[in-house]
């Protein structure tokens, strides 16, 4: 059964007004929250064996925080991607285990079109900085995988932890 973990990356930063939106870093805050978000999947027992991440610094910090021994695949179409192209990334992995680290409003909209049902957390439906879903997937595979075909395991975001 394929299971996603879908983050939003961490709090960024807004601090160099000549940086792109693409080249925007993590903040503090967004460091701390990656090394709570780090330790809950820990304390799961859930770790992904393939990573597919938005090629913007934002998310290649937060995966490197979060998975730091495991090289994330860059898509550069994660980068503020739609949930029908961010499912079609997702029918390519290969792994078990998957995470998928991208940006709102994307991803919130992609968390909340996968799943049968809703998490009851306050927090899912606006999907902040650093939150975290891991979901089940029907199927043998993610070819198989499509929206509202998941079953949510757990949610979480770093306020929680």
């Amino acid at each position: 059964m394929p299971r996603l973990i879908l983050i939003r990356h961490a709090k960024s930063g807004w601090d160099d007004p000549l940086l792109t939106d693409h080249q925007r870093p993590l903040a503090p805050r967004g460091i701390e929250s990656c090394a709570a978000i780090a330790g809950w999947l820990e304390q799961q027992g859930i770790a992904p064996s393939e990573i597919l991440c938005s090629d913007a610094r934002r998310t290649r910090e937060t995966s490197a925080l979060v998975f730091p021994a495991i090289t994330p695949t860059l898509i550069p179409d994660l980068y503020h991607a739609s949930p029908d192209c961010m499912m079609r990334e997702l029918r390519k992995a290969t792994a078990g285990t998957v995470a998928m680290i991208g940006h709102n409003p994307g991803i919130g909209s992609f968390a909340q079109n996968i799943l049968m049902r809703f998490p009851s957390h306050i927090r899912f439906a606006d999907y902040p900085t650093a939150a975290t879903l891991i979901a089940d997937f029907g199927g043998d595979s993610w070819k198989d995988a499509g929206f509202a075909g998941a079953e949510p395991v757990a949610f979480t975001v770093p306020r929680d932890l």
